[in-house]
């Protein structure tokens, strides 16, 4: 039985088994890789075929949505040196778990996960990216903070990674990982200029009573160098990057992620243009969809069987393009979350495949679903 069928049959079914529940139901509204990992294309070319199911598109030359559509391809805006959200590989592909969410939207949109042309930006140079037009959406370990949401002329996603700021400093000068700030007094602190970790930092100290040394430098990269060369005692950022860092770097070398409690809270997410509602629905309706598929087991390699053996509820149903689906209305073809889920996964499956191999688990963690005490949560698809 083919998808579209599927759908079709699974929208009857539902269509039945909601009038047989009377009336009182709820009724409110890169290259190419192997079959189970997204491909990891850079760029694509602007011939990228649009969905073949009829989608409602916005005439105005200034919506976003159309511009992407009418273009064939997303610019989405990435670290590229953030280990296990994405790196640029020696290929010129671009991996992890922010080119993974990029791919997502392009789906969404243009049917397709590959057609998306990557751009790695420094923490600097992000904002500016976005707000110029350059990239269509930023998706590069970015907080969520009240002066941004209100000083730039950007608006927020919904938090794909919930983090917090850590340090990183060497076991052999002495620290442990039940250091605490305090034990810094006097340190080199090296980090990213232009980043939340700065202000962080620098209000922790003075919180602890030290002094430190606070040194900034362009990307991580270079802070890394730093570390390694012994110009920085320690270096502070997300904690997530930190263990990635150190996975990825450690070698020979003792490093050790302190306090246990991050000193500051990083929920990090999309970014995208204000004032485009129509983009920022698709955008955080995208990650929902990822959101929700995780709740309902729902993977890219069960998917089709899921829907020709009819083993789906309502909302799975509306959400995969069947009965009562909402996309349309959203300027998507119908199956657009069914792309998404087919061709990138869930959000475990995104999750597991780029930070699980750092050892970065959601388990007891913030990011684990919210039936397990997470703050991993979707709005119903209705």
């Amino acid at each position: 039985m083919s998808r579209r069928s599927a759908l079709r049959l699974g929208g009857v079914l539902a269509a039945l088994a909601l009038t047989a529940a009377a009336c009182g139901s709820d009724s409110g509204d890169d290259q190419q890789a192997d079959s189970d990992t997204p491909a990891a294309t850079t760029a694509v070319q602007s011939t990228t075929e649009a969905p073949d199911t009829e989608v409602t598109m916005v005439q105005d030359a200034g919506d976003l949505l159309a511009t992407v559509m009418n273009r064939g391809s997303l610019n989405c805006g990435v670290s590229g040196s953030a280990v296990a959200f994405s790196e640029t590989q020696p290929d010129g592909s671009t991996t992890g778990f922010d080119a993974d969410y990029c791919r997502a939207v392009a789906a969404a949109i243009l049917g397709d996960a590959n057609a998306v042309t990557f751009v790695a930006l420094t923490a600097a140079e992000r904002f500016t990216s976005l707000e110029s037009g350059d990239i269509d959406l930023l998706v590069r370990n970015t907080t969520w903070t009240q002066s941004r949401d209100t000083d730039l002329v950007l608006d927020f996603g919904p938090t794909t990674y919930y983090d917090g700021q850590q340090i990183m400093a060497r076991a052999d000068r002495g620290f442990t990982a039940a250091s605490t700030v305090a034990d810094l007094d006097g340190a080199r602190v090296c980090t990213n200029a232009g980043t939340t970790t700065e202000k962080n930092m620098a209000d922790a100290a003075n919180a602890a009573g030290i002094e430190i040394r606070l040194e900034t430098f362009e990307d991580f990269d270079i802070v890394t160098e730093n570390f390694i060369a012994g110009a920085c005692d320690a270096v502070t950022t997300d904690g997530s990057a930190l263990v990635g860092r150190k996975v990825k770097q450690e070698g020979d070398q003792s490093w050790v992620i302190f306090p246990p409690t991050p000193i500051s809270k990083e929920p990090l997410g999309p970014v995208y243009p204000q004032n485009q509602s129509t983009f920022g629905d698709v955008v955080n309706w995208t990650v929902y969809a990822t959101i929700i598929a995780d709740e309902k087991g729902i993977t890219s390699d069960n998917i089709d069987s899921m829907l020709q053996g009819g083993d789906l509820d309502a909302e799975a149903i509306r959400l995969l393009g069947g009965e009562g689906e909402v996309q349309t209305k959203m300027g998507l073809s119908a199956d657009a979350f069914y792309n998404v889920i087919s061709q990138v996964g869930n959000y475990d499956e995104i999750y597991e495949r780029n930070l699980g191999p750092v050892g970065l688990t959601r388990d007891g963690s913030a990011n684990a679903r919210w039936t397990e005490g997470g703050l991993i949560y979707a709005p119903p698809a209705r």
